[in-house]
């Protein structure tokens, strides 16, 4: 067992840490909002202050933060990981950030004598609640090897995918092929209520043929209930296709239906969708269709 320590208790993050405490790892847990904190320790966990005297002791480093700046801020200054951390304590990033970044950093912590991998995850709050996420490891595949004790308790499946800012790349791809995904069972939602087709008989079929996805299956009841609370929030997939169109410019990739999706994603941030669910897609789709449910 290790001595863990959980940087960035979120919607994704707090189970991920509880799931580690069950399994019998000692976890230490900061977070900027006090009673995520007091969730993990009534859990079995204990807090900490800060992010200074969260790694002190640990052997493990781990962060789920929402974004490249926020990544910036954990691990430098006076406070943070690289200076506070043990020598030969492994640090592994669940977040999702910019692949250049990741390696980066990853370079920044072999120097302050620590070792990185980037390791983000994909699944949903659910998925960290049940530990069963899938996650994209990059760095070096020796030390993944040594961190399949605490890799295996919150994922399924656990690929490494290269060397450091592999696994945001991947994560890249993963998302825009989540968000495309979306948007079309969200078209097909309204396609088929418009005709009115018995939309929980069509997704059960068409989930059976080569149409069957992971949306049908953890976003298709709620979509069509129309309850959008989060599990992964459009505000965090519009940064995420940030990135992926960001990268895709720079490797002179064009994605013209990712960038298409990205502007719907932009979208209905702009009109006040970004605390909702990306499933909230729907909303836009029915907006531009005349047939808004909304009140």
């Amino acid at each position: 067992m290790s001595n863990i320590a959980f940087i960035g208790l979120g919607i994704m993050g707090l189970p991920m840490a509880k799931n580690l405490v069950a399994a019998g790892h000692s976890v230490t847990g900061y977070n900027r909002s006090q009673p995520k904190i007091d969730a993990l320790v009534a859990a079995g966990g204990t807090g900490a202050a800060s992010v200074a005297e969260a790694v002190a002791n640990a052997d493990v480093i781990l962060t789920m933060v929402p974004d490249s700046p926020d990544v910036e801020a954990v691990v430098h200054g006076a406070d943070g990981i690289f200076a506070n951390a043990r020598p030969g304590a492994t640090w592994v990033d669940f977040s999702t950030i910019r692949p250049d970044v990741a390696a980066r950093l990853a370079a920044d912590a072999e120097a302050a004598g620590l070792r990185a991998v980037d390791a983000p995850v994909s699944g949903g709050e659910a998925g960290a609640v049940e530990g069963v996420l899938s996650i994209m490891v990059g760095g070096d595949a020796a030390v993944v090897e040594e961190l399949r004790p605490v890799l295996d308790v919150v994922g399924k499946t656990i690929v490494h995918v290269g060397p450091a800012g592999s696994g945001q790349t991947v994560k890249a791809a993963n998302q825009l092929i989540v968000a495309g995904t979306i948007q079309l069972v969200s078209e097909s939602l309204v396609f088929l209520e418009a005709h009115g087709v018995d939309t929980e008989a069509a997704f059960a079929v068409l989930a059976g043929g080569l149409a069957g996805n992971t949306i049908f299956e953890r976003k298709g009841a709620s979509m069509r209930a129309r309850k959008f609370d989060p599990g992964f929030r459009i505000d965090l997939h519009h940064k995420d296709l940030g990135i992926v169109t960001s990268a895709a410019r720079e490797a002179g990739v064009h994605i013209p239906l990712g960038a298409a999706t990205a502007q719907i994603m932009g979208a209905a941030r702009a009109k006040g969708y970004g605390s909702l669910d990306h499933s909230a897609l729907l909303l836009l789709v029915e907006e531009l269709s005349g047939r808004s449910t909304q009140a």
